[in-house]
């Protein structure tokens, strides 16, 4: 593997991880960032020549916590602060040595999507923490000028900053008031990238891609949390239908009129099994809803016609979780396909009613 390929495949796989270490005692994401940064500038200049490390993440930790240590040193002349600096250094690099250290990026998510911070900053924030890209990509995905959305990154960073907002996992029991926060954030993202059914945009469209990434991300650090399991088999079922969006004149096409052919289907059978592991734990919520919704719809493909009986008691549920009026029109909707227009109507007419 070339040095170039191994500095992307670690940046892909690590750059998360090693964020999320380097910054965990200082909380200064910002510091962390600038470090890692010249690190794999470094592995740029030194790998060609010295050839790719057997570890290229602990190499790369080693020579970002050199930068952090330097950076730290030349802005705090006290004594004191230096010395509290590098007892952080040292607790984090006792977390890396130890065998099978602790990966610190679930914290980092909650981090991201903190009551603290902005929530239109929540998704960039953690788009460039956790992953890596850069203002600019971010800002073109969101149509917004790089040096807003620059300003706004930087805004954040300095709130988790200076508020002293933790690292650390929450207790179990404030996960669901913050666990929220966190798959809104990273469906955010999804949705950013989904809304561009013709794929002219090739920011927005990786955009997706990166939130399944974030997603996979989630359910490695939290397995047995249903929702996140629900989210990413939500957006699995929901990629798996990209190729067949558009025909052969870039025209949108309508789910029901989609070829499944063109389903992927070793993607929906991946979603199919994240939802069975989500519903073993018996606490439905709307991620697994409006994935069980969209596997509903998958059933097309077998039987020639989607789940109509399913698809309208899900949506009733998820319109009662919800309160959403348009799970409820959509609730609504399926009435037609399965008793026929005028119960469709009818039902849709209830509700301007109420």
């Amino acid at each position: 593997m070339s040095a170039a390929a191994a500095a992307e495949r670690a940046a892909r796989e690590s750059y998360g991880r090693l964020l999320a270490l380097l910054a965990a005692r200082t909380r200064d994401v910002a510091a962390a960032e600038d470090a890692l940064a010249e690190a794999f500038a470094a592995a740029l200049t030194a790998w060609p020549r010295a050839g790719v490390p057997e570890s290229p993440e602990a190499w790369l930790f080693a020579a970002a916590k050199r930068k952090l240590i330097d950076a730290a040193r030349r802005a705090t002349t006290a004594a004191e602060g230096q010395a509290q600096i590098l007892r952080g250094i040292e607790e984090i690099e006792h977390d890396m040595a130890a065998r099978d250290g602790p990966d610190r990026r679930l914290g980092l998510m909650f981090a991201c999507a903190h009551p603290a911070i902005d929530p239109s900053v929540r998704t960039p924030l953690m788009l460039q923490a956790v992953l890596g890209l850069s203002a600019e990509r971010i800002a073109a995905a969101f149509l917004l000028e790089p040096a807003a959305m620059s300003q706004r990154l930087v805004r954040a960073k300095k709130k988790i900053r200076d508020s002293g907002v933790g690292f650390d996992v929450p207790s179990p029991d404030l996960w669901p008031s913050r666990m929220g926060a966190v798959l809104d954030a990273i469906y955010a993202a999804f949705t950013a990238g989904w809304a561009d059914p013709l794929g002219a945009d090739s920011e927005r469209c990786g955009l997706a891609q990166e939130a399944i990434w974030l997603g996979r991300v989630l359910v490695s650090q939290a397995p047995e949390e249903p929702e996140a399991l629900g989210l990413l088999a939500l957006m699995l079922h929901l990629e798996a239908r990209r190729p067949a969006r558009r025909d052969a004149t870039g025209g949108f096409v309508p789910l029901d009129q989609q070829d499944t052919a063109l389903w992927e289907i070793d993607v929906q059978r991946e979603a199919e099994t994240l939802l069975r592991r989500a519903s073993t734990h018996g606490r439905a919520g709307r991620y697994q809803l409006e994935a069980a919704i969209q596997s509903a719809h998958a059933e097309r493909a077998k039987r020639g016609a989607p789940d109509w009986e399913a698809i309208t008691l899900l949506y009733t549920a998820l319109g009662e979780l919800t309160g959403s009026p348009v799970a409820r029109l959509n609730a609504a909707a399926a009435l037609a396909p399965r008793d026929g227009a005028a119960a469709g109507h009818a039902a849709a007419e209830a509700l301007g009613e109420t």
